[in-house]
């Protein structure tokens, strides 16, 4: 019996956040360096999957099986694409950047205090959430997927609730409410998309029988399996219905912004770089793969909500006066360019698209981790109690124009190559949305270089006068997600060759092929 390197993947956080969990509490130390040598073992079993892959073998790969409730037909059964391997890749790559981030977190709030908060609880949910991201991109089999997709909401609830950021204009009392509602709207929200996605999930094992994704659809490819246009499309909209909201896609959004801003930086990023790609890679997963007729129906709406989601969200970023809800924003608008390149129906829009899950999840990373130590130097969130820190710590300016050249997809840096590819792919076939998708690169240069302009040039503010620059803990969080934006936005074939695979496999299950350029016939 070959080594279940899979489960090894996600087992391994699982068990260094319970061990994280139990060191004694006068251990704090020990428990963070814990969970960073798991995060980072775990990065080695990743590497490893990375490694055994072979992009031109079988569609899924390191396979295992086994029989788990067969009276209703649930199998614990794992498999990886190379849309899988690469998010896989950037989980293990961005956890130990978060747990170094935070490394101060969930420290004591007050010397001497009674008020204080559990580190170890703090490390061990990261883990726990790390390990549910992780199943979830390798579940085969329908249930075992939806299993994870829900479990992971509650480390996340009390990350964010019990966990929030300390820097809050209004006082402790005032930021601990407003914590403790984006905690519940995350949740409930969630929760509603789970419930939704659990009567679907009951309907597709009425219908096949089973929850195997595999067998489901090869029954499909064959024709064993036929699924009335009605009902298919039912469950189709059952099945995005939750991975909208985790997405997140407008008007299913707005629990983000509210969670980001009240979550720590670490954790913010989490949040948006991790645990929201589960949703858009669940798109092309399940709702491609499961509902292909059902897929190409929705398609028209699905681009106009994605539009939305680039100009809206695009929009409400250049008005925020909040850093940690300026970046929710942009990234509502970045997850709008995801799920429109799934849905273009074209191998550049979804090559693109998941290319773009991976380099807006380290632009993410890089741009609001720097934030994040800005805010806890000045102990705000808002724009205007800064101006001029470029010229008390030149390190953290620059570090931080980087990753918001990143955001606004600057060509030299990682987003522009997906970005890029998104926009050919959708204008190739549907060249209004492409247009006006364009509209939400212009935007994104406006309230990325108003954000830099505003805090970092003009006038020194007393506040920020003796501001330290980067310390050498967060140089090292910082400056390894610098060069992975220089690298993938110079050389991203190591990424493509992984992903255009299964992208040409997604595309084959939806009977779609890329329109070909129309040439004009010689006069």
């Amino acid at each position: 019996m070959s080594f279940p390197l899979l489960t090894a993947t996600a087992v391994l956080p699982a068990l260094g956040a319970i061990a994280t969990a139990a060191v004694p509490a006068a251990k704090r130390t020990a428990a963070k360096w814990l969970a960073l040598v798991v995060s980072l073992a775990t990065l080695a079993l990743a590497v490893t999957v990375l490694v055994r892959f072979d992009p031109d073998g079988a569609r899924y790969q390191l396979t295992e099986s086994h029989a788990w409730i067969p009276e209703f037909g649930v199998r614990y059964e794992l498999g990886v694409d190379g849309i899988a391997v690469a998010l896989i890749a950037l989980t293990a790559v961005l956890i130990p950047f978060i747990i170094l981030a935070g490394w101060h977190d969930a420290d004591p709030l007050e010397t001497g205090s009674k008020r204080w908060r559990p580190t170890q609880g703090f490390f061990a949910l990261i883990l726990a959430v790390e390990a549910m991201v992780i199943i979830s991109f390798e579940a085969t089999d329908v249930f075992l997927f939806y299993i994870f997709f829900e479990a992971m909401l509650i480390p996340m609830y009390f990350l964010i609730g019990g966990f929030g950021d300390r820097a809050h204009e209004h006082g402790e009392e005032t930021a601990a409410t407003q914590r403790s509602y984006a905690a519940v709207k995350f949740l409930l929200y969630n929760l509603v998309g789970g419930l939704i996605m659990l009567a679907a999930v009951i309907g597709l094992y009425v219908v096949a029988g089973n929850f195997s994704l595999t067998e489901i659809a090869e029954a499909r490819a064959n024709g064993s399996l036929n699924m009335a246009t009605s009902t298919e499309r039912w469950l189709f909209l059952g099945f995005f219905f939750a991975f909208a909201v985790k997405a997140p896609l407008w008007p299913l959004h707005t629990w983000l912004p509210n969670a980001m801003g009240e979550a720590t930086a670490p954790v913010a990023v989490l949040i948006t770089a991790v645990v929201d790609k589960v949703g858009t890679f669940a798109m092309l997963r399940f709702c491609l793969q499961l509902f292909p007729e059902a897929s190409k129906w929705a398609t028209p709406a699905i681009l106009v909500l994605a539009l939305i989601s680039i100009i809206y969200g695009a929009l409400l970023a250049v008005g925020q006066r909040d850093i940690k809800r300026l970046v929710a924003y942009a990234s509502i608008s970045h997850f709008g360019f995801i799920i429109m390149g799934i849905f273009a129906m074209t191998s550049q829009g979804q090559s693109g698209a998941t290319l773009y899950m991976v380099n807006h999840g380290i632009s993410t990373a890089a741009l609001m981790l720097v934030a994040g130590f800005l805010i806890s130097r000045r102990g705000s969130r808002l724009i205007a109690d800064y101006g001029g820190v470029q010229k008390v710590a030149p390190v953290l300016a620059g570090t931080f124009l980087i990753g918001g050249l990143a955001t606004l997809s600057l060509p030299g840096l990682a987003p522009f190559v997906s970005e890029f590819l998104v926009l050919v792919g959708t204008f190739s076939r549907y060249p209004v949305v492409g247009i006006i998708a364009t509209f939400g690169i212009v935007l994104a240069a406006l309230y990325t270089l108003v954000l830099y302009q505003r805090t970092m040039t003009g006038p020194v503010k007393a506040e920020v006068k003796h501001m330290p620059d980067l310390r050498v803990r967060e140089l090292v969080v910082v400056a390894p997600l610098v060069v992975l934006l220089i690298f993938l936005g110079v050389y991203p074939k190591p990424v493509t060759d992984i992903v255009n695979p299964a992208v040409k496999q997604t595309m084959s299950d939806v009977h779609k092929k890329d329109p070909q350029p129309e040439v004009e016939a010689a006069k």
